[in-house]
């Protein structure tokens, strides 16, 4: 019981601390607004109405029993969210005073404002056109006049603006802009979405591919800008031109006109010149890239993407493509024994933050690699048979895949030259002579001897052997 009184005597001490309060919210026309009653106060058994001026809006009864103003302009749009109000999609008709009551108290008035952000020119903005955002708020009689700033796409503060915020419309200034309005150590926002037509960033890095891997040249304008909306800025088309590297393969390092899309109907690119490329499916939707499902040789170069915006002016983004290869010295048809230098590269020194890897075939005499072969320059000093295969060599930023290349070695036994056939055949031949001339020499003494044999057998009185007297 004691407990309960203290409960009571705390809560009625909140109540009568907080009686009369009121309280300043910013809302834009189509936000949800929530009043919320004084924080500590427990009024989940207490009778309670909302008012908006002397209009009872919303009433709860201490049996949970709740009901709400039905005529328009509040229908549908006011909801219980436990002891606070909730006022849906809040148009310029609910702009004003809400108070919350306690019986015949009120416990805290709400003054809701009309919170006003403009932007001009209201279409699209080409770059280096002038934006111009404004952000007006009403200071009520009592109340501090609040502060405002604004937030830029990219989610960083604007210096605090007193009237309209001007700037030389960019790329980066595409996207959502919020104006915040800080009154009474309480944040209130409201945003506005400004277009700019310009394309998207290039890539920071190269685009880089191989005759293993794709070619992905990205260009696109920001969603959802239709192409009827830039007909209407007068705006004219997109090009897309190649400026192939000294290095390559091309005869004529001059620029090649790879597509042009015009603007005027029917909307579709057409190619200039084949080097295999095709436009992406959803360049109706403002993408406007170009693909190759395995680079070549001779992709090296600059790919420049033009959006023709009139006769004085136009955006373009360059997209650099690097082609990694591997060159295998002195070939790739090779002779068991032989020292062979493999180079993976795409014709310049390594970034800092890329690295190689390399696969060899399972039975490579260098298998397995250690940490100091995951670099441009591989050495086999003597080639086997099992160095035969595919070698890849991967190029990758932390554990993304930028690109990869294979190559085939072929490795042979070690075949037999003519001459040495003919040195072979020769000596063997000599060896089958001397044969020959041995057995005949042979054949020759064996018939002598047998010829002597026989004439001393011949003899008609043949001497004993041994001692005579004479």
């Amino acid at each position: 019981m004691k407990t309960l009184i203290q409960s009571f005597l705390i809560v009625n001490a909140v109540l009568m601390s907080t009686m009369g309060a009121e309280e300043v919210v910013y809302a834009q026309v189509g936000d949800t607004v929530t009043l919320k009653p004084p924080v500590g106060t427990n009024l989940q058994r207490q009778y309670l109405y909302w008012f908006f001026s002397d209009l009872q809006v919303a009433w709860r009864n201490s049996f949970g029993g709740k009901g709400f103003h039905k005529d328009e302009p509040w229908t549908n749009r006011l909801s219980w969210l436990d002891d606070s109000l909730v006022i849906k999609n809040i148009q310029q008709e609910h702009f004003g005073t809400f108070s919350c009551k306690l019986k015949s108290k009120t416990l805290i008035t709400f003054k809701v404002l009309k919170l006003n952000v403009t932007k001009s020119p209201s279409s699209l903005l080409l770059p280096g056109e002038i934006l111009s955002l404004d952000c007006s708020v009403e200071a009520p009689q009592g109340h501090r006049k609040p502060g405002i700033y604004w937030l830029d796409p990219q989610g960083k503060k604007i210096a605090n603006n007193e009237g309209p915020f001007k700037v030389t419309a960019k790329g980066q200034h595409n996207g959502q802009w919020t104006c915040v309005v800080r009154n009474d150590r309480t944040e209130h926002k409201a945003t506005v979405s400004v277009t700019v037509v310009d394309l998207s960033p290039a890539p920071q890095r190269p685009q880089y591919t191989s005759l293993s891997s794709p070619l992905i040249l990205p260009c696109s304008i920001p969603a959802p800008i239709s192409w009827e909306q830039m007909k209407a800025k007068g705006i004219r088309g997109v090009d897309w031109l190649f400026f192939p590297k000294p290095s390559s393969n091309l005869i004529s390092d001059d620029p090649q006109s790879l597509f042009s899309l015009s603007l005027e109907d029917p909307l579709n690119w057409k190619p200039n010149q084949d080097r295999g490329l095709t436009p992406v499916r959803d360049f109706k939707k403002g993408d406007l890239s170009l693909t190759r499902n395995r680079g070549r040789e001779d992709d090296r170069g600059d790919y420049v993407c033009i959006l023709k915006v009139n006769e004085n002016m136009s955006l373009n983004r360059t997209v650099q493509v690097n082609v990694l290869k591997i060159i295998s010295y002195p070939g790739t048809d090779l002779i068991s024994g032989q020292q062979v230098n493999l180079t993976c590269s795409f014709g310049q020194p390594l970034p800092s933050d890329l690295r190689l890897k390399w696969f060899t075939p399972e039975q490579s005499s260098l298998q397995p690699l250690s940490p100091d072969h995951h670099r441009a320059h591989l050495t086999i000093p003597q080639v086997g048979t099992g160095d035969g295969g595919k070698w890849r060599c991967e190029l990758r930023q932390s554990n993304t895949l930028l690109a990869s290349t294979v190559i085939t070695l072929k490795i042979e036994v070690p075949k037999l030259s003519v001459w040495m056939l003919v040195i072979i055949c020769s000596a063997t031949i000599i060896i089958i002579l001397l044969l020959i001339l041995c057995f005949i020499f042979y054949k020759r003494r064996q018939r002598k001897l047998r010829h002597l044999r026989h004439r001393l057998c011949q003899c008609k009185n043949p001497k004993p052997k041994g001692f005579y007297r004479t």
